[in-house]
């Protein structure tokens, strides 16, 4: 027994240190393959953090999220609701911002040059660690009156889950818990009952036939998901930016270059 624990271990760490260089030079070979300059509908990109290096290739620095927020604007795009995309009445240089897991750098760092550059976005929070319960310490994650806050500057407030499980693997009771209880302590804790569901994870193994009807069942109008052409049925597509995406990978991205990638985890 000792002897497969060891074994286990093992693979634990070659997996951390294999999945981000695999993804470095997956996103790196995809960028360099042709793309169509613009598609119709509009993108919705996805960030998690912004100035957190703990959340590692889900991290991008506030120097390069300024970035590529004026980049999208020097090449003719606008930035709109992402509901607006959701819903099939964007344009193909239309763009949302959307984050992820509710980390207080988003506030901190992202917050700021959002506004600065008149740019509207949503935030999908967990509802646990917003109460605090999650173990990644001390002013990682935001709390219920900081998320209070951003929705009382119109920031977009979305459920992401009670507990970031993989629905992939829940049984329909579990994931209906996961859904209902998620949306109910939205509601509690800031009074906003929210529409927008985004999947923990995000791709096409992390959610099910089962888990969208109970969505839907619960409330949830918009499933926001990953791959533009893998993402399951009935969810929105979104454009995953990483910590490796430079302005090569983020044209890229804008080009649809990453529209059948899935983070690799």
């Amino acid at each position: 027994m000792t002897g497969l624990r060891s074994v286990a271990r093992h693979i634990g760490v070659r997996r951390k240190v294999i999945a981000p260089l695999r993804l470095r030079a997956e996103r790196s070979a995809l960028a360099w393959l042709a793309a169509q300059p613009g598609r119709p509908g509009g993108r919705i990109l996805c960030y998690h953090s912004v100035g957190t290096a703990q959340w590692g290739v889900n991290d991008v620095t506030p120097q390069r999220f300024r970035r590529q927020l004026e980049m999208a604007i020097e090449r003719g795009y606008r930035f709109v609701p992402a509901e607006r995309i959701a819903c099939g009445a964007g344009s193909w240089n239309e763009l949302a911002v959307t984050f992820d897991d509710g980390l207080k750098s988003v506030a901190l760092n992202a917050a700021p040059i959002l506004a600065e550059l008149g740019i509207p976005w949503s935030l999908f929070v967990v509802s646990e660690w917003a109460a605090g319960r999650h173990p990644f310490g001390e002013g990682v994650m935001l709390g219920w009156r900081d998320i209070e806050r951003l929705a009382g500057a119109r920031v977009g407030i979305g459920s992401h889950s009670v507990s970031h499980a993989d629905f992939g693997y829940l049984s329909p009771a579990q994931a209906e818990a996961e859904l209902f209880n998620s949306r109910r302590a939205i509601e509690q804790a800031i009074g906003i009952v929210p529409n927008a569901f985004a999947v923990p994870i995000g791709g096409t193994r992390n959610w099910t036939a089962d888990a969208s009807r109970i969505a839907r069942e619960v409330g949830y109008d918009l499933i926001y998901a990953q791959a533009e052409d893998r993402r399951p049925a009935g969810t929105i597509a979104r454009t995953f930016v990483t910590r490796y995406d430079g302005d090569r990978q983020f044209r890229a991205a804008l080009a649809g270059a990453f529209d059948r990638w899935e983070e690799w985890v």
